[in-house]
């Protein structure tokens, strides 16, 4: 798409840099129509890392619920499908690319609209951290270096390195980013598929290891599971494998029909996800069974990466059989890498729309000339990842460890926030018709509950207590508290006071926040600079 002519810069902007005037959905100056519905749904389901996921969570799920793993996965659905809906119905009415943040400060004002684009921006810095040193991790252990995939120096080296390359990608265009994000995903889906038919042929051909177990109904009954607080802690986490799929509408400015296609991509890779999971799910459990010796789920040793093992025991160790194992490694690593990418395109944009509102500094609001995509705010992100990262390393390898666990609370703020404002939003037209009150309000307004107790179950009784996780702090009036409530909650409060300071110095934002019901919003805010 062509860049239309330059208008004269504005004051204190640099002689390369343009004004283009609006805030409003499509008028901030990115690169308009240059997504499909393919492209949408590959980003949505890449941003969850898939194999990456199940990797890091699925011996964690097996050790809080058992057998009933399966069903755990398929529940744990629920609720994104919920908000899934609320992002799909705000996003038709007002398909600005600052999502949670925009459409929060429609719904409630502008303080609760910023504090829902922290949840976003907090949430994906913090699992960039965990991503990146995933990647460098697997990088060492495809090339064979098992020596340097155990150095806390080598691995933090390789992380960076994979952020600034993903970063300079998000940087240069959409449309790079986005075909990357196909041709990864389309090879990563198709390897767990073969993976889990693998596993389960073996499984029934009895070549599988000792403690191989056979279907059974059993595993996907929740009344199974042992108690409820094993219910709700099985959920928490499988809640995790699901999260990023919103990347989908994060880019709605850039996509074709963007009131339509990124809430419909939205709804799909939610449905395409619970597939994925529930037959890797199944198939991982049946050919290795939930012991805690050997390959066994339960395994503390192998808690933490349950695909790398299994890898050699489904596929053999020679031949064939050693290139497919050795390529489900290079699909985990890809995996975290990619979402490595379309964690960067999500937090950009915010950020990115938020400086279009006046709600932080409006050098986050520069559109690169040439490439039309976010400067400040891609170029932020990566830096600040980068940042957040190397501290935390330099702190403990604990603390980042917690700091990981933590990023479930950023979730279930700012999707459940997302469920409230639609609800809220859309109150006046809920009883228009059946269809408006489901979708709307129904659906998005329980999605916004189950979060929301998730979160407080969560932050003040699960991950709060001083033996959960790798560090304990002691708080005044609260005592010995579990770091990941602290780095939770603090990261949110952290939030609070800097939107105070923001608005102390910038003053109100987001003064034209209404939008008709049955069109999407414009405004005729100041506008975006064009580097």
């Amino acid at each position: 798409m062509s860049t239309p002519p330059p208008s004269a810069p504005r004051s204190g902007a640099s002689p390369a840099s343009d004004v283009r005037s609006g805030s409003g959905s499509g008028e901030k100056g990115l690169k308009g129509n240059a997504l499909g519905l393919f492209s949408s749904i590959a980003i949505g389901i890449a941003s969850t890392a898939p194999a990456y996921s199940l990797a890091a969570t699925l011996g964690f799920i097996v050790v809080a619920v058992g057998l009933q793993a399966p069903i755990i996965t398929i529940l744990a659905f629920i609720p994104m499908l919920l908000i899934a809906y609320a992002y799909k119905e705000l996003n038709q009415i007002d398909p600005d690319c600052g999502t949670t943040f925009t459409w929060a400060a429609r719904a409630f004002g502008p303080r609760t609209g910023w504090m829902g684009g922290w949840g976003i921006i907090i949430a994906d810095i913090i699992v960039m951290a965990n991503l990146a040193q995933i990647a460098g991790s697997y990088g060492f252990q495809l090339l064979g270096f098992p020596g340097l995939a155990s150095s806390t120096t080598w691995t933090t080296v390789a992380g960076v390195v994979w952020i600034v390359v993903m970063t300079l990608i998000c940087y240069i265009g959409i449309e790079i980013s986005a075909a990357l994000q196909r041709w990864l995903l389309c090879v990563e889906v198709l390897m767990l598929v073969v993976f889990s038919i693998t596993a389960l042929v073996k499984t029934y051909s009895n070549h599988a290891p000792a403690g191989s177990l056979h279907l059974s109904w059993s595993w996907f009954n929740p009344f199974d599971v042992p108690s409820t607080s094993a219910l709700t802690s099985g959920i928490l986490l499988a809640v995790f494998i699901y999260w990023g799929w919103d990347t989908a509408v994060s880019v709605n400015e850039e996509t074709a029909d963007k009131e339509r296609t990124p809430g419909r991509a939205a709804v799909i890779s939610t449905v395409l996800l619970l597939g994925i999971y529930a037959l890797v799910a199944t198939s991982a459990q049946a050919f290795a069974g939930v012991g805690d010796k050997g390959n066994g789920l339960a395994n503390p040793d192998n808690a933490g990466d349950v695909l790398s093992g299994l890898g050699s025991a489904v596929f053999g160790d020679k031949g064939f059989g050693w290139f497919m194992a050795k390529l489900l490694i290079f699909m985990v690593l890809t995996s975290s890498a990619a979402s490595t990418q379309t964690t960067i395109l999500p937090t950009a944009r915010t950020s990115f729309s938020m400086a279009a509102h006046k709600a932080i500094p409006s050098h986050f609001a520069r559109v690169h000339r040439r490439f039309l995509t976010p400067t400040w705010s891609t170029l932020g992100m990566g830096l600040a990842s980068i940042a957040f990262y190397v501290l935390l390393v330099v702190i403990s390898g604990n603390v980042l460890s917690d700091s990981i666990s933590s990023v479930g609370l950023g979730i279930a703020f700012y999707y459940g926030l997302t469920g409230f404002a639609s609800v809220w939003y859309f109150r006046k037209v809920l009883t228009r018709s059946v269809g408006d009150f489901v979708f709307k309000g129904l659906l998005p307004g329980l999605g916004g509950l189950l979060l929301l107790y998730f979160f407080c179950y969560a932050a003040f009784d699960v991950y709060a207590a001083p033996d959960y996780g790798e560090t304990s702090i002691k708080l005044p009036f609260f005592g010995d508290t579990g770091g990941v409530t602290v780095i939770g909650i603090g990261s949110l409060l952290l939030g609070v006071v800097l939107m105070l300071i923001q608005w102390a110095v910038q003053g109100s934002w987001f003064r034209n926040p209404d939008v008709p019901v049955s069109a999407a919003g414009t405004h005729a805010d100041k506008g975006v600079v064009v580097e």
